[in-house]
């Protein structure tokens, strides 16, 4: 298995899948991305994998298996059967089953749109504007059985302005996002990490 293969699991746009292939091709992110997969037929993620000759390309339709459990073992039957050191979340929408957590611990990969601890799930920007923070941003973590409450890998921040909505502060988020994350895994891959509890060190 090369450390460096890694499976993407997306169900929209694919804007973080994008930045990560764009990434790839201008030699700033040594991963090797070997597989896609989506949930959603009508992803776009999907044509974007297409377009830059990901080696396999796959939508697992969720109806067609009995429960999250058995779809995330077919999911994970497909990630094994390319080989993949990690598994890197971009946009995936389903909580993934306890399960496949603990057959890929500590190599699950998410990035969500605030500063966590604060504001884990779905409405993260919404509810970082509703509590009025004045900085927000975003955090690369690791995946446990705690929504969104594995060790943190990467953070960065950006400010909260007095006529900020939801989209404009998520757009902002974002291009942050579409920084950090091909930058965190680069570094993961290049360098690796450990831990001091729940602390993640980089190696050096």
């Amino acid at each position: 298995m090369s450390l460096k293969a890694i499976a993407v699991m997306a169900s929209g746009r694919g804007s973080n899948l994008r930045v990560i292939l764009d990434a790839v091709a201008a030699g700033n992110c040594p991963v090797d991305v070997q597989l896609v997969i989506s949930d959603k037929a009508e992803a776009q993620a999907l044509d974007i994998a297409r377009a830059a000759n990901v080696p396999q390309v796959l939508h697992i339709t969720p109806k067609d298996y009995t429960d999250r459990a058995a779809f995330d073992a077919a999911c994970a039957e497909a990630i094994d059967a390319a080989d993949c050191q990690w598994i890197v979340l971009a946009g995936y929408m389903r909580i993934l089953s306890s399960p496949f957590v603990r057959r890929f611990r500590q190599r699950i990969i998410n990035i969500h749109p605030a500063i966590l601890p604060a504001f884990p799930g779905a409405h993260a920007v919404d509810d970082a504007l509703t509590y009025g923070v004045k900085v927000s941003g975003c955090t690369v973590h690791l995946v446990d059985e705690v929504l969104d409450g594995g060790p943190i890998l990467a953070q960065a921040v950006v400010p909260v302005l007095d006529d900020d909505n939801c989209e404009s502060l998520h757009a902002r988020i974002q291009a942050e996002e579409h920084k950090l994350y091909p930058a965190t895994l680069a570094r993961m891959v290049e360098l690796g990490f450990h831990f001091d509890g729940r602390k993640v060190i980089w190696n050096t």
